[in-house]
């Protein structure tokens, strides 16, 4: 006889779809604007133009044959036709891939390929980094550029976005389906291997964006002007373009190629109270502000939210002590969708000149609302919440991912239903958690992991190199930077060396500085020994010539 668990209840089986959270933007906060910059000045368009135009994208992509399950990818800056792509894909069935343009270009092939894209939305800018790689392609249809069509372009089956739209039919009521449906598809930064591929569901959106909107988290709010700095082909934008169209905040995007100072324009034009960004965001705002000579103001900002690696104190302490602006944190992964923790100590920015919260400030704060977290030892042991012991992180989620796409690294990424995120990590008393070191000695510069390993890899490919290991070093504007240490069999330029990684990297993993020694530290086991090389390094003691 099979068990049961007691009696159903009697309430609505509505699907938890994406296409609702812009229904709410549309009908209650109709008249809330996207502000997106633009060359001449600003472009205003509300929430319900938007949803007009996501209908009629939605048509479009219909009538290119664009059909539920596809890929469709977006190779884009954060602008209002991107956020109009975020709510047309899924909302027909299909798969937003959010393509990193930042990847390296056989990376971003690869993710392109890997999806099995149907077709590309790109912003007219990044056409030629499209063009460099299409013969690669193999799976896109269709591409549709935002904006002016290039002339000459080598691309095929090239659509102008606003000519598709006005030509559409649009779809009036956006189709029904099960909330498992995917909705998104995201991939990792690709530090070991190639990028691994997260698919985003209907129901992890809608839960993710929910819990941005609660107290002691983001606290997204119709009362809110967020300036998104964090790119949307990154992550989905951290989810916040799903969260400010739920609660109908005032959503300002920076458009194409932003630079610190455009950013800081803004913030004085568009008077936004929270900044997103990555730690490096708000350093580079810092310096550009202070560059001017504080002529533009910067007193909107209540909170500046700088993710991907917990804020300097120094940095923390400066937003509050200089602009009255509190700096929060928090802590995600891509497989997370990516928010786990969320840590927002202090209420006001006198608080921070108290050392001690300003520490709790910048730990990564207690698990969202939904979210379970654990360290566990090397046996898989879970660990006490004592302040004190130290083990690797593991979580679960309605959020978190069960496995990767068309991925055999699914296998070891989970440890009895726990996902293993390879965060070394403590937690306190208070539940707070606190990220203490990095798996695999991955370096993070400006919100973005670089492998060291692959950086060896490459360097000792060079005949020149003997060996060669790369650490983390500290920055004030990017927190950490790669630098090289290369053991040479003859002398080679350092140029050469950086020009050899830059052939085949992005441009910001390639180390700033080679420094060139007689010999690599080793631990007895014939292993660098990287504790010991920082710790040489900061005291200028490391062996070189």
């Amino acid at each position: 006889m099979e068990a049961t668990f007691g009696m159903d209840g009697l309430m609505m089986d509505q699907p938890l779809l994406v296409k609702r959270l812009l229904w709410r933007a549309e009908h209650v906060f109709g008249t809330a604007e996207v502000v997106t910059r633009v060359p001449d000045g600003y472009d205003h368009c509300t929430y319900a133009g938007v949803a007009h135009r996501v209908r009629r994208l939605a048509g479009a992509l219909r009538g290119l044959g664009v059909a539920p399950g596809d890929r469709v990818a977006t190779l884009a800056w954060n602008t209002r036709h991107h956020l109009e792509a975020y709510f047309a894909v899924p909302g027909i069935g299909a798969v937003l891939h959010t393509a990193n343009h930042r990847l390296s270009p056989p990376q971003l092939a690869y993710t392109i390929n890997h999806a099995g894209d149907r077709a590309v939305l790109v912003d007219p800018d990044l056409v030629p980094l499209l063009e460099a790689i299409s013969d690669e392609l193999t799976t896109v249809r269709d591409v549709i550029v935002l904006g002016p069509l290039p002339a000459g372009t080598t691309l095929r089956s090239v659509h102008s976005y606003e000519e598709l739209l006005a030509a559409a039919e649009p779809i009036d009521e956006l189709p029904e389906f099960d909330e498992t449906t995917a909705a998104a598809l995201c991939y990792t930064s690709g530090t070991t291997g190639d990028p691994k591929g997260v698919v985003y569901s209907h129901r992890s959106t809608v839960l993710h964006a929910l819990v941005l909107c609660a107290k002691d988290s983001v606290e997204v709010s119709v009362h809110e002007r967020f300036l998104l700095a964090t790119p949307m082909s990154h992550v989905n934008a951290w989810g916040m373009p799903y969260a400010c169209v739920l609660q109908g905040a005032t959503l300002l995007l920076p458009g194409v190629h932003p630079t610190p100072d455009d950013l800081v324009q803004i913030v004085h034009d568009q008077r936004p109270t929270t900044a997103v960004g990555a730690v490096t965001v708000g350093s580079l705002m810092r310096e550009a502000w202070q560059r001017s000579g504080g002529a533009r103001r910067l007193d909107s900002l209540r909170r500046l939210w700088l993710g991907g690696q917990a804020p300097p104190a120094a940095e923390t302490a400066w937003w509050a002590r200089t602009n009255a602006t509190i700096v929060v944190n928090g802590w995600g992964m891509t497989e997370l969708s990516p928010l786990g923790t969320f840590c927002s100590v202090a209420t006001t920015p006198e608080e921070l000149a108290d050392p001690a919260i300003l520490e709790r400030q910048s730990r990564q704060g207690p698990p969202l609302p939904l979210v379970e977290m654990r360290i566990v030892d090397e046996t898989g042991t879970e660990l006490p919440w004592d302040g004190e012991s130290v083990g690797e992180l593991e979580v679960r989620a309605p959020w978190a991912a069960s496995g990767y796409f068309r991925d055999p690294r699914t296998v070891g990424s989970h440890r009895d239903g726990w996902l293993r995120t390879g965060d070394v990590s403590v937690f306190h008393p208070d539940g707070s958690m606190h990220v203490k070191d990095r798996c695999k000695d991955l370096i993070k510069s400006g919100g973005e992991w670089i492998s060291s390993v692959e950086l060896e890899n490459a360097l000792m490919a060079h005949p020149s190199v003997r060996e060669a290991v790369v650490v983390a070093v500290p920055d004030p504007t990017w927190v950490e930077r790669p630098l090289a240490c290369v053991e040479t069999h003859v002398d080679v330029p350092a140029e050469e060396l950086l020009a050899h990684l830059a052939a085949r990297f992005p441009r910001f993993w390639v180390p700033d500085r080679v420094v060139f020694v007689r010999q690599i530290p080793k631990t007895s086991v014939g292993k660098f020994d990287k504790k010991r090389i920082r710790a040489e390094l900061a005291a200028g003691a490391l062996d070189s010539h």
